[in-house]
């Protein structure tokens, strides 16, 4: 695979080196290439988005690429011809000849800098051309100084996964108007078992003027394919090769909308593959993943350790869970980023790090090694949420590896900080899952608990600054969250947590957080604030004062989110949840209420929502009760679907912005 094109691509071959690669499976494996942005000035990473998942949620749904759909795109793809060769004893070459066009000032830095990855252990890059077109169209070559060989950064500290390369290609004089072409060739340096190639490419939405790609390939491996939005040619048979060809073409994108899922759950991708279904898909994956020393006497002499006074099945497989997570660093790689087979277990044992399918290699094995079934699981990490018809390697197809634990009816992923036992970050939830030993499509959960109850107390009735007391218990998937991101913070910046989450309810004022025992794992999580806020109500004049229920993390901010687009086009994520707040304001004596907000009642096929405001008098108290229930059934709501909810929302919404209208007596 190379760095040109208009997408996201991955290539797929089945690799077997001719000997052991240290800390490498000798078995066959697959060998994916994923590419990267072109970024300025610095060599490209992809976003794992896995030790913070509730901001992982968020920044794992697709992002706007322009403005507006019809401001002119800062890039073009003016051309690209990429062409594989494979032969039947599974030799590959590639040719790609791709050029880019800086539309504007903006698209300079995107085109400036362009990639090729490649395994320095499998593969040859020949750089062919390599240079900068001017608008007028005189072509400037890039020197030898401006092209050089990095690390794959995200492999940085893990030495089993520094195969990778990225030649780098530096281009002067880039300009508005300006082209960098880039042509390579990529070959394989050894010999891969035949039987399996696999390609899959999604567009990087920025206009294409042409693209094809064309597959050279034994007339007796047939070519699988799931295009959309990629035209098929007809294939063309000869002297015992095949041909396929599909081109690519289009305008300015439309903008994501926020919140909705991947572009390759509904939008243009392709996928090809020699392999006609996913159960042969699973059954490669399988054979590559076996591992003779899995039983090794440190593994089970450790999980037995590990589970000594632990009875029950389910907190066995809690234990190692957790065991596994704390102590075995994730190494951010996507599955087929590196050989698509799992590291020996007592190596990942030894080197305490592995990305998710050596995750799944330890968890299984010390599961085994107590008697607990498991097996692994395959599945995309992020915002896609179908699978592709064809199987293969790719952002919008199998990126990642979890466990199944048929017994006890889990699934499970290791790789996520923040996550207990018995749940699933949502970034894995409600999509299909190919079972790696029954190579069976299921489905992981479509939901999963979560409430939350906030109680808050201000005492404006003094003069001065109002002092506040506000509690919340975090209970079901977001509960070791909140946990663990209190676990992993140091004093200053649970100090600083404390004040941001004072600004992002709209007040000023100081705050200071305890929260309940951040050592276990499981079960409930409490957080309690306590501080001042400043200027809740003016001595003089009229105050409008938050009717507040809760601070920062609420319903309030559930609503808001929801609502970030006016109206949507395409599918969304839509997570549910309860909640339950109870606020009470303590009011000066020489202020008269004048204005209470009324009761609210909103009841709808998603959501249902009250509120209740009530102001004793003789106490000098307004007390606001606010609970939601959203339950979708689902993670992925149609377009419909929020144009039906979108005037619910609005009425709960403006329930949570209410105010209690509050104004000084005469002195």
């Amino acid at each position: 695979m190379g760095e040109g094109g208009a997408g996201a691509c991955v290539a797929c071959i089945d690799a077997c080196p001719s000997r052991p690669i240290e800390h490498e499976r000798a078995e066959s494996f697959d060998v994916v290439r994923f590419p990267f942005l072109r970024l300025p000035g610095r060599v490209p990473a992809r976003t794992a988005a896995l030790a913070g998942v509730f901001a992982a949620v968020v920044l794992a749904l697709a992002r706007p690429v322009f403005a507006e759909a019809d401001d002119a795109a800062p890039v073009t793809l003016v051309s690209d011809v990429h062409v594989f060769v494979l032969q039947r004893d599974g030799s590959l070459d590639e040719h790609d000849d791709s050029t880019l066009r800086a539309n504007d000032a903006n698209g300079i830095d995107a085109i400036a800098q362009r990639y090729v990855w490649f395994d320095k252990n499998l593969e040859k890059v020949d750089l062919l051309a390599a240079e900068t077109i001017d608008r007028d169209g005189v072509a400037h070559p890039v020197g030898p100084d401006g092209i050089r060989d990095v690390q794959e950064p995200r492999s940085a500290g893990a030495p089993t996964f520094q195969d990778g390369l990225l030649r780098t290609v530096v281009f002067p004089g880039v300009e508005a108007g300006s082209s960098t072409r880039i042509v390579f060739r990529k070959t394989r340096t050894k010999r891969v078992n035949a039987g399996y190639f696999g390609y899959y490419v999604e567009p990087s939405r920025e206009p294409v003027e042409r693209q094809r790609l064309i597959f050279d390939v034994p007339a007796d491996m047939p070519l699988h394919a799931d295009a959309r939005g990629y035209v098929a040619l007809p294939p063309v048979t000869e002297n015992g090769r095949t041909r396929y060809a599909f081109d690519y073409r289009h305008g300015p994108y439309d903008r994501i909308e926020s919140g909705a899922v991947g572009y390759p759950t509904y939008g243009d991708r392709l996928v090809v593959s020699t392999l006609p279904d996913y159960a042969a898909f699973a059954a490669r994956y399988r054979d590559a993943a076996v591992d003779p020393g899995a039983d090794d006497p440190a593994v089970v002499q450790l999980a037995r350790a590990l589970t000594a006074d632990a009875a029950d099945p389910r907190d066995k497989a809690r234990i190692l869970y957790d065991w596994v997570q704390a102590n075995v660093r994730y190494v951010a790689l996507f599955l087929g980023e590196t050989a698509a087979a799992p590291h020996r277990v007592t190596d990942i044992l030894r080197n305490r790090y592995g990305d998710c399918k050596d995750h799944v290699a330890l968890f299984g094995a010390l599961l085994a090694a107590v008697g607990i079934r498991s097996e692994p699981v395959l599945i995309n990490l992020g915002s896609v949420y179908t699978l592709p018809s064809v199987p293969g390697y790719g952002g919008g197809a199998i990126n990642h590896a979890i466990t199944w634990l048929p017994d006890l009816g889990l699934y499970a992923d290791t790789t996520t900080g923040g996550i207990a036992f018995g749940y699933l970050p949502p970034i894995v939830m409600d999509r299909p899952a190919l079972l790696v030993d029954t190579g069976v499509l299921s489905r992981t959960p479509a939901t999963q608990p979560r409430r939350r109850v906030a109680r808050l107390e201000i005492d404006a009735a003094q003069p001065g600054a109002a002092r506040f007391h506000a509690l919340t218990e975090d209970d079901g998937w977001t509960a070791e969250l909140e946990r663990t991101l209190f676990r992993r913070a140091p004093p200053e910046r649970i100090r600083q947590l404390a004040n941001e989450r004072v600004r992002q309810s709209g007040l000023r004022g100081r705050a200071q957080i305890a929260t309940s025992d951040r050592r276990v794992t499981q079960g409930p999580f409490d957080a309690t604030m306590t501080g001042t806020l400043d200027h809740l109500v003016w001595p003089d004049g009229t105050t409008a004062v938050p009717a507040l229920s809760s601070l920062t993390g609420g319903i309030a901010t559930q609503v808001e989110g929801w609502l970030t687009e006016p109206a949507r086009t395409q599918p969304w994520v839509c997570i549910g949840g309860a909640f339950d707040e109870t606020g009470q304001i303590a009011l000066p004596a020489d202020v008269a209420v004048t204005d209470l907000p009324a009761d609210t009642v909103v009841h709808d096929r998603f959501v249902d929502f009250t509120s209740h405001y009530v102001f004793d008098p003789a106490a000098r108290v307004v007390q606001i009760t606010r609970r939601m229930n959203a339950a979708f059934g689902r993670q992925v709501c149609a377009p419909d679907d929020f144009t039906a909810l979108h005037a619910s929302l609005e009425r709960i919404e403006r329930d949570t912005q209410a105010q209690i209208v509050v104004r000084a007596k005469p002195r």
